[in-house]
């Protein structure tokens, strides 16, 4: 199936994952608005995107903070008003806390539910009844830290769990309603998540192309199938 003229949102497409899902679906020809909380970040991420692919997909860059709901309902008007349509919603912004809970504050606690899980509630309530018009597709980024816990993430694996869990009860409310709702799970990325400066060490990870990839093999797949839950993690460990 073709994704050319198809629209996409992303938050968070201005760096890592969902600035490789950009570039993945640029590259097949859809139309994809970015975000970030600093509007000049996104407009340089655009600007970055747009050069490195040769395509016919437009671009566009936007302001939001995910935890403002009436932000996220404006965002989604003006992707609506300058394509027509929404097809794809990439609910990707996320942030990580790590400490142990003797550690953690109540603000990095608030702040990764708030972004990762409640924020993703925030975008599909802004943008559901545009979804509904195009049987379009509503995809969260989750982790594999939302089934494996470890120490330290408290917070991360709340939110992480809570948002894997969020995403398959969602599928099942939307499944007859001609929407497609589902989650990936990356394991180990090469991003500079959490202030990461990624390097040759990291080669051993999986790349953001990578996930970009598996995003438009899911997008192009037949409608009347649903991988409703992708898990992906590296080939090989660090020392593999």
């Amino acid at each position: 199936m073709s994704l050319e003229n198809k629209t996409a949102f992303i938050t968070g497409g201005n760096t890592g994952i969902g600035y490789g899902i950009a570039q993945a679906l640029i590259a097949e020809g859809v139309n994809v608005a970015i975000t970030s909380r600093s509007l000049q970040r996104a407009e340089e991420a655009a600007k970055k995107i747009k050069d490195s692919v040769s395509s016919k997909g437009e671009i566009m860059a936007l302001e939001l903070d995910v935890k403002n709901f009436e932000a996220q309902k404006e965002v989604v008007s003006k992707v609506v008003e300058k394509w027509g349509k929404l097809d794809f919603f990439i609910a990707n912004a996320g942030v990580g806390h790590f400490a142990p809970i003797q550690e953690l504050s109540t603000e990095h606690w608030q702040d990764t539910i708030d972004t990762n899980l409640t924020g993703v509630f925030y975008g599909i309530k802004a943008s559901v009844e545009a979804l509904k018009a195009t049987e379009g597709f509503f995809l969260t980024i989750s982790s594999l830290a939302g089934t494996n816990f470890f120490a330290g993430g408290a917070a991360y694996n709340a939110s992480k769990f809570g948002l894997t869990g969020f995403t398959q009860a969602v599928m099942l409310d939307l499944r007859n309603e001609g929407i497609r709702v589902s989650t990936i799970m990356p394991g180990s990325v090469a991003t500079g998540f959490n202030d990461h400066q990624v390097d040759e060490k990291d080669a051993w990870k999986i790349q953001k192309e990578d996930i970009g990839e598996i995003v438009v093999g899911l997008f192009k797949l037949d409608a009347r199938t649903l991988p409703s839950k992708i898990e992906v993690r590296p080939s090989k460990t660090a020392k593999g």
